[in-house]
């Protein structure tokens, strides 16, 4: 029996040290390698590559005297089901396979159920999923992922004999769809030893307690009841305990098959973000060169002034304050929530009250209607004065031209460094409020 590794970078030394000894005990010769990643990452997986790195061990072992070649079988959890797939495709030879908390969607379908279902499930508010959607929907291929959409839900996927097994706090995998799209697949491939175990208070991995923690035992009679299942399987015995047992399995809502790659979409967030980004690190030069500027003048005794209106200083500052703090509100209530996220996963209860995870989004949203709201007034007062002066007539009369190519009476500033601070900071401002728009933060149904 061949390990597959689940996410992260287990080793052969912290990964399935006792089920291994429990299959070995029963007769299998087993083998747990370091995970085969090489120079990918959790986005960048080499599944398909992955999955000739473990048939090698296969072929390995089946060299062995004290193995049957025609009887080998696979164990694979969570991420590993996905190379297991492949693996099934490539060697027509594997007897049986063990599936603990299968994934059996695509990552775009698999990982979007999980963000959606557990914001639910630790309470943060419905507006936070408008960034699981956008996530979601991203084209990894014009980053060079290529794994977003992979299809490992096929019939040869579950073509032998398979043991599906999960657990009822496991809150990563949507249990009802896919056991049933497992059976599905299974039928369509001719093959109906497809076998269903569940346990209650059982984890991801199928552990009673924090996922995070080592050393936590396995739920109730699960070794057990897979050692005895890949003993007789691989015996040819027939099996005379029910196909379908356990605790009963729940999913709160359904796989969401609507995410999709939308290139336009992923254009234009990248364009948003950087823009942003690039305003925000244009305005720290600015911040800082008005700072020195400020410290230089008053060491020589000058007065240090932009000269900029005090009404459009009073905008700019109150623009600027409110923009960032609800920046500052959007992004902890975001981090409060991925960290009650990852809490569950790990098998954490969920908080009796989400507290800021519910209440950040609709103050962040009401911030930003507030914000919105002095940008209008701010460029009213600004078309008003430009109104008054002739700005807007056309044909511009020639003195107009003359009193605004010569900065006669600003309406801003007096100084071209504070008309220049004021613009860049403004559309600062501005780009942040774009990003907003992005995330859904001004969707109200």
């Amino acid at each position: 029996m061949i390990f597959l590794h689940g996410a992260g970078y287990g080793t052969c030394d912290n990964s399935f040290g006792d089920i291994a000894s429990a299959m070995s005990s029963a007769g299998f010769v087993t083998a747990v390698i370091d995970k085969p990643v090489w120079s990918t990452n959790d986005l960048t997986r080499d599944y398909p590559g992955s999955a000739a790195i473990y048939d090698q061990v296969i072929n390995m072992m089946r060299g062995f005297s004290n193995v049957d070649a025609k009887k080998v079988g696979l164990y694979g959890t969570s991420e590993g089901t996905w190379i297991a797939s492949y693996l099934v495709e490539q060697d027509k030879d594997i007897a049986f396979q063990v599936l603990l908390s299968p994934m059996v969607f695509s990552p775009r379908h698999a990982l979007g159920f999980l963000a959606v279902q557990d914001f639910a499930l630790v309470g943060a508010n419905e507006g936070y999923q408008s960034i699981v959607r956008r996530v979601f929907s991203l084209d990894g291929e014009m980053f060079g992922m290529h794994n977003f959409d992979i299809s490992t839900n096929t019939p040869t996927s579950y073509s032998i004999p398979t043991l599906v097994a999960y657990g009822s706090k496991d809150v990563m995998t949507a249990q009802v769809q896919g056991f049933k799209d497992i059976l599905e697949q299974a039928h369509k491939a001719g093959n109906y030893d497809v076998t269903l175990r569940s346990y209650p208070i059982a984890n991801h991995v199928l552990r009673l307690g924090d996922e995070a923690m080592e050393g936590t035992p396995f739920a109730d009679t699960y070794v057990a009841d897979t050692v005895s299942w890949a003993v007789g399987t691989s015996r040819g015995l027939t099996q005379t305990s029910e196909k379908v047992a356990g605790t009963s399995l729940y999913q709160s809502i359904s796989v969401p098959y609507e995410l999709h790659a939308r290139p336009a979409m992923t254009t234009y967030g990248c364009i948003v973000l950087g823009l942003n980004l690039l305003m925000m690190l244009v305005s720290l030069v600015l911040l800082i060169v008005t700072l020195v500027r400020a410290i230089v003048r008053r060491v020589r005794h000058k007065p240090h002034t932009m000269g900029m209106n005090r009404e459009f200083a009073r905008a700019l500052r109150f623009v600027t304050i409110m923009t960032i703090s609800a920046g500052l509100l959007f992004l902890g209530g975001f981090a409060e929530v991925v960290m009650a996220v990852v809490e569950l996963a790990w098998g954490k209860a969920p908080a009796d009250s989400a507290g800021m995870m519910y209440w950040s989004w609709p103050v962040t949203q009401l911030v930003c209607v507030v914000v919105l709201w002095t940008w209008a007034s701010m460029f009213e007062h600004i078309i008003e004065i430009a109104s008054q002066r002739g700005l807007l007539q056309w044909p511009i009369k020639r003195g107009t031209w003359h009193a605004l190519a010569h900065n006669e009476d600003p309406i801003i500033a007096q100084t071209r460094f504070g008309r220049v601070f004021f613009w860049i900071i403004a559309f600062t401002m501005f780009t942040m409020l774009m990003c907003f728009a992005f995330w859904g933060l001004f969707r109200f149904s």
